[in-house]
């Protein structure tokens, strides 16, 4: 894990959502979770639940959420999911298109962005069930929080 999160100090609170519609869903969350092994200390993974697509064609979406701990930047946690989704098979043709992996930072400790790139919190991660209800089980404070900015809230769910 890099050592490059702002301000140096602990490690940030990261929330990502894993979405999977094209070839072996299962699959690609199970490879996705592997591959975040490497870029955060994993604390919680829910359980991966079965959805009707939003905002996207079919067909149906397996998701789920992972909730963990990281040293690197939001930005460059950004690069880390877009090398995964990459890795494992991602293209990026049109908007909403079926996908074999959808990585989203959905948190980053108390970090707020706003920018082409990359906004934090995810602008729409409340009104949608297939983060709500797994992240709902990972961090059953959730609805509660505004952001998962003290390991304590965390760890202790």
């Amino acid at each position: 894990m890099s050592s490059t999160s702002e301000g140096g100090g602990a490690p940030a609170t990261a929330v990502i959502a894993l979405g999977s519609n094209l070839g072996d869903r299962a699959f690609y969350i199970r490879k996705a979770i592997d591959e975040l092994r490497k870029v955060m200390t994993i604390v919680r993974v829910s359980s991966i639940i079965e959805t009707e697509p939003v905002d996207a064609p079919p067909p149906r979406f397996l998701n789920a959420v992972v909730l963990g701990f990281t040293h690197l930047g939001p930005e460059e946690m950004l690069d880390r999911l877009q090398e995964i989704e990459k890795a494992l098979g991602r293209r990026r043709t049109t908007r909403h298109a079926p996908r074999t992996i959808d990585l989203d930072l959905i948190l980053h400790s108390a970090n707020l962005r706003r920018s082409p790139r990359l906004t934090l919190p995810h602008p729409r991660f409340r009104e949608r069930p297939f983060v709500m209800e797994p992240l709902r089980e990972v961090w059953p404070n959730a609805s509660r929080s505004r952001r998962p900015d003290r390991r304590a809230d965390v760890r202790a769910g």
